[in-house]
Protein backbone atom coordinates (compact mmCIF):
# COMPACT_ATOMS: atom_id res chain seq x y z
CA UNK A 1 0.00 0.00 0.00
CA UNK A 2 1.23 3.29 -1.23
CA UNK A 3 2.64 5.79 2.09
CA UNK A 4 2.54 9.10 -0.05
CA UNK A 5 -1.07 10.96 0.13
CA UNK A 6 -0.43 11.66 -3.52
CA UNK A 7 0.31 7.91 -3.89
CA UNK A 8 -3.07 7.09 -2.73
CA UNK A 9 -4.73 9.84 -4.97
CA UNK A 10 -3.07 8.51 -7.96
CA UNK A 11 -4.61 4.36 -6.67
CA UNK A 12 -7.85 5.72 -6.31
CA UNK A 13 -7.83 7.82 -9.53
CA UNK A 14 -5.98 5.04 -11.71
CA UNK A 15 -9.10 2.69 -9.89
CA UNK A 16 -11.94 5.03 -10.97
CA UNK A 17 -10.24 5.69 -15.14
CA UNK A 18 -9.75 1.67 -15.21
CA UNK A 19 -13.76 1.08 -14.38
CA UNK A 20 -14.17 3.56 -17.12
CA UNK A 21 -11.78 2.62 -19.59
CA UNK A 22 -13.49 -1.17 -19.12
CA UNK A 23 -16.87 0.17 -19.98
CA UNK A 24 -15.80 1.47 -23.10
CA UNK A 25 -14.05 -1.76 -24.12
CA UNK A 26 -16.90 -3.80 -23.08
CA UNK A 27 -18.79 -1.57 -25.44
CA UNK A 28 -16.52 -1.62 -28.03
CA UNK A 29 -17.02 -5.70 -28.10
CA UNK A 30 -20.49 -4.91 -28.11
CA UNK A 31 -20.75 -3.06 -30.91
CA UNK A 32 -18.05 -4.92 -32.52
CA UNK A 33 -20.38 -8.15 -32.08
CA UNK A 34 -23.29 -6.20 -33.59
CA UNK A 35 -21.49 -5.80 -36.84
CA UNK A 36 -20.50 -9.58 -37.11
CA UNK A 37 -23.93 -10.96 -36.73
CA UNK A 38 -25.35 -8.45 -39.53
CA UNK A 39 -22.89 -9.82 -41.63
CA UNK A 40 -23.63 -13.07 -40.64
CA UNK A 41 -27.78 -12.32 -41.30
CA UNK A 42 -26.49 -10.63 -44.98
CA UNK A 43 -28.49 -8.12 -44.25
CA UNK A 44 -26.94 -5.10 -45.81
CA UNK A 45 -29.03 -2.01 -44.12
CA UNK A 46 -28.57 -3.26 -41.13
CA UNK A 47 -24.64 -4.10 -41.53
CA UNK A 48 -24.43 -0.41 -42.68
CA UNK A 49 -26.01 1.13 -39.74
CA UNK A 50 -23.79 -0.96 -37.16
CA UNK A 51 -20.39 -0.39 -39.37
CA UNK A 52 -20.96 3.38 -39.06
CA UNK A 53 -21.98 3.11 -35.10
CA UNK A 54 -19.14 0.49 -34.76
CA UNK A 55 -16.20 2.86 -36.22
CA UNK A 56 -17.52 6.04 -34.26
CA UNK A 57 -17.41 4.38 -30.93
CA UNK A 58 -13.92 2.91 -31.81
CA UNK A 59 -12.40 6.08 -32.99
CA UNK A 60 -13.37 7.65 -30.42
CA UNK A 61 -11.66 5.14 -27.64
CA UNK A 62 -8.62 5.90 -29.60
CA UNK A 63 -8.82 9.27 -29.54
CA UNK A 64 -9.57 9.24 -25.19
CA UNK A 65 -6.16 6.97 -25.07
CA UNK A 66 -9.03 3.84 -24.02
CA UNK A 67 -7.35 1.67 -27.19
CA UNK A 68 -3.86 2.66 -28.72
CA UNK A 69 -4.29 3.96 -32.90
CA UNK A 70 -3.25 1.56 -34.12
CA UNK A 71 -5.30 -1.33 -32.80
CA UNK A 72 -8.50 1.20 -33.69
CA UNK A 73 -7.44 0.60 -36.74
CA UNK A 74 -6.93 -3.04 -37.27
CA UNK A 75 -10.57 -3.87 -35.75
CA UNK A 76 -12.03 -1.00 -37.88
CA UNK A 77 -9.85 -2.85 -41.14
CA UNK A 78 -10.85 -6.11 -40.19
CA UNK A 79 -14.72 -5.58 -39.48
CA UNK A 80 -14.87 -3.23 -42.63
CA UNK A 81 -13.69 -5.95 -44.75
CA UNK A 82 -16.44 -8.34 -43.59
CA UNK A 83 -19.05 -5.61 -43.90
CA UNK A 84 -17.87 -5.21 -47.73
CA UNK A 85 -18.31 -9.08 -48.45
CA UNK A 86 -22.13 -8.65 -47.40
CA UNK A 87 -22.25 -5.14 -49.58
CA UNK A 88 -20.66 -6.13 -52.86
CA UNK A 89 -22.79 -9.53 -52.06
Amino acid sequence: MANLKSSKKDIRRSGRKRIANQSVRTSLKTYIKKVRKAVEAADTEVTASALQTAQSKIDRAAQKGVIHKNQARRRLSRIAKKANKVAQG
